[in-house]
């Protein structure tokens, strides 16, 4: 019972502070799975966290759609990109050992983690974008705050393709790199950003959970029970996490998820040197 509370615990925790920052919390989730469990290999780890992260990005895509902040059709089109990645991250990691598979993760995010707390200029208008290619966006949410943006779909098409690799490979759902490069490359608006990655996150950790079940990876026993321990705690966490991002400015937000990637790193890269 003991086990089954804090758990559940965990992932509320998680799908929280996830979905606060647009992340599937898998980043948050790895680690600590890393540390609960030493014996089990890096594929169990990452298809335990993307069970998880399932659970916590479909929650927080249905609170950030009834917030009206989701680019639906451009969800659908950068999920649909993610899958060839989703696919071979999953097999990819089967050859990788514990060692290996740490130090990766704690590089990856040092450096996601450094980009976004680095201070940034004053923001200034940007030249519209235009010429082929070009996709254009305007989007009312509920609080009647209009959000007007442009990015190129082959960026948006290239950069999810990617992402769905390394987050199936490392089990971190993908929303750490989506978000920054949706809202520095592609000119989201940050809250857009942060709604529309959630739902990317669902649709590819779905992808990425399909290949773990029908290969016997994530098996239906004790391991997916935790799991499932944990994904119901992230649902309700998800949708806390989604109410406070309404009163949480943007930059703070890319702040926050810089400042909790470089303390996660800095604990694996601890466990990889020792």
């Amino acid at each position: 019972m003991l086990e089954v509370l804090l758990l559940g615990l965990l992932g509320f925790s998680v799908g929280a502070f996830g979905t606060l920052v647009g992340a599937g919390g898998g980043f948050i989730l790895v680690p600590i799975l890393l540390l609960l469990y030493p014996e089990r290999p890096p594929e169990v780890i990452t298809a335990m966290s993307l069970f998880v992260v399932l659970g916590n990005a479909s929650s927080g895509s249905i609170a950030y759609y009834r917030q009206r902040r989701v680019d639906v059709r451009s969800a659908l089109q950068f999920a649909l990109a993610t899958l060839p990645g989703a696919v071979g991250g999953a097999i990819v990691v089967k050859h990788i050992d514990r060692h290996t598979f740490n130090l990766v993760f704690a590089i990856v995010l040092a450096a996601i983690g450094l980009y976004l707390m680095l201070p940034r200029p004053v923001a200034t208008i940007r030249e519209p974008l235009r010429g082929r290619g070009v996709v254009s966006r305007m989007l009312t949410d509920r609080d009647g705050v209009t959000f007007i943006y442009a990015y190129r779909r082959w960026q948006g098409l290239a950069i999810s393709a990617g992402v769905g690799f390394v987050s199936s490979l490392l089990g971190i759902g993908g929303g750490i790199v989506h978000v920054p490069v949706m809202a520095i490359v592609l000119r989201f608006p940050v809250h857009i950003a942060t709604a529309t990655s959630h739902m990317v996150l669902a649709l590819m950790a779905l992808e990425a959970t399909a290949v773990h079940l029908s290969d016997g990876t994530l098996k239906w026993d004790e391991t997916l029970a935790q799991a499932a321990m944990m994904a119901v705690g992230a649902v309700a966490g998800a949708q806390v996490g989604a109410r406070l991002s309404n009163r949480i400015h943007g930059a703070h937000i890319l702040q926050a998820l810089g400042g909790a990637l470089l303390l996660v790193a800095a604990r694996l890269a601890f466990m990889a040197f020792r």
